[in-house]
């Protein structure tokens, strides 16, 4: 009777046991289905191809909750509220910077996290070509959608921009006409327009870096501002770099002797467009731009030079005595020094 005493005291206590470790191992599935479901929830989403890289654009202000769901929108999550829950549990919820990315199916939550943190953004690029005018950097930036017109010009004749070029120039639509320096550019969809003006502001500042204003030029004492204007129209004549400082020297020994510049470029600005060939109607258009009717310099730029340009126009070629120069149908110019040679090379070479 002892002996079956005591065995069920040990069962009892063997039972009890078994039903502490039942106890005791469901939390600890729960536990498991949860850490589980989260580390699926947390890892790449499913794909039925191989994983591929996906352009996602993050606007500007966007919630941690309003990423989540582009995400999930993009097939890069599993679930876009996961992304916000541990964007906020990271603390990190507010550090989210808005842009374009290039993020691949293969990311974790965590790692898209850090990339959308740290910026690296898909970067676009755009060309500014050299003799734009601001009209035409205009159209071509709001054509690729980085610029809404009526912004970039309110930011063209309104914004104070930190430049000491810039100072005194009366704030109109032509303000920046020639400093808008003509590049090759990496920008992030989003950006405002002041940023893309700056960024183009900054470029000119870095062509003249280190430069003394006013230069002596041919013997004239020189103001930036009036280099940018003969740069612009030299730009915009010369489709050569070479003729260049020739073309530049025509200028220079006209104003030397206050003769008319009468530059084609000059008119087709002051008419708003470009024509293969002006007629003579065309040159009697009212304007301090016409400069077959004005004296000296046009009031200021009517394109955006290049690097080469504004080296014509401070170091110009004037030792020929050129006052006269003719396009040939090579895109060359050739040079005379008085109208009857100018009529003899337009007899040669015009048809």
């Amino acid at each position: 009777m002892r002996k079956k005493a005591q065995n069920r005291k040990l069962h009892r206590k063997t039972a009890g046991r078994e039903v502490t470790i039942k106890y005791l191992a469901l939390p600890l599935v729960l536990v498991g289905l949860v850490v589980g479901y989260v580390f699926f929830l947390l890892s790449p989403a499913p794909s039925s191809e191989s994983p591929r890289e996906v352009l996602v654009s993050i606007p500007l202000q966007a919630t941690a909750g309003e990423v989540g769901y582009i995400l999930e929108q993009h097939q890069l999550v599993r679930n876009g509220k996961m992304f916000t829950y541990w964007a906020r549990l990271q603390g990190k919820d507010g550090e989210l910077k808005a842009g374009d990315y290039r993020l691949s199916q293969g990311l974790t939550v965590p790692q898209l996290l850090e990339e959308l943190i740290s910026g690296n953004y898909e970067l676009e690029k755009f060309t500014i070509p050299e003799g734009f005018t601001t009209v035409q950097i205009a159209d071509l930036l709001e054509d690729r959608g980085f610029i809404t017109r009526t912004l970039f010009y309110k930011a063209v004749i309104n914004e104070e921009f930190p430049y000491v070029f810039l100072e005194g120039l009366p704030k109109t639509d032509k303000r920046l006409e020639g400093y808008l320096f003509p590049d090759t550019y990496q920008i992030v969809r989003g950006v405002d327009e002041n940023a893309i003006i700056t960024m183009m502001l900054d470029r000119f500042a870095t062509e003249i870096a280190g430069k003394t204003f006013p230069v002596q030029a041919a013997g004239r004492e020189m103001s930036l501002h009036q280099i940018v204007t003969i740069a612009a129209m030299v730009e915009r004549e010369a489709l050569h770099d070479s003729d260049m400082p020739l073309i530049s020297g025509v200028i220079y020994n006209r104003l030397n002797i206050n003769m008319p510049l009468q530059i084609d470029a000059t008119v087709q600005y002051a008419l708003g467009v470009v024509k293969p060939r002006l007629l003579y109607s065309d040159l009697e258009v009212d304007s301090p731009y016409n400069t077959y009717q004005i004296p000296g310099l046009p009031p200021g730029p009517i394109a955006v030079p290049g690097g080469k340009a504004l080296q014509a126009a401070m170091q110009p070629v004037t030792d020929g005595g050129y006052y006269y120069y003719l396009a040939m149908p090579d895109g060359y110019h050739v040079f005379s020094r008085t109208l009857g040679e100018h009529n003899e090379n337009k007899a040669r070479y015009i048809q």
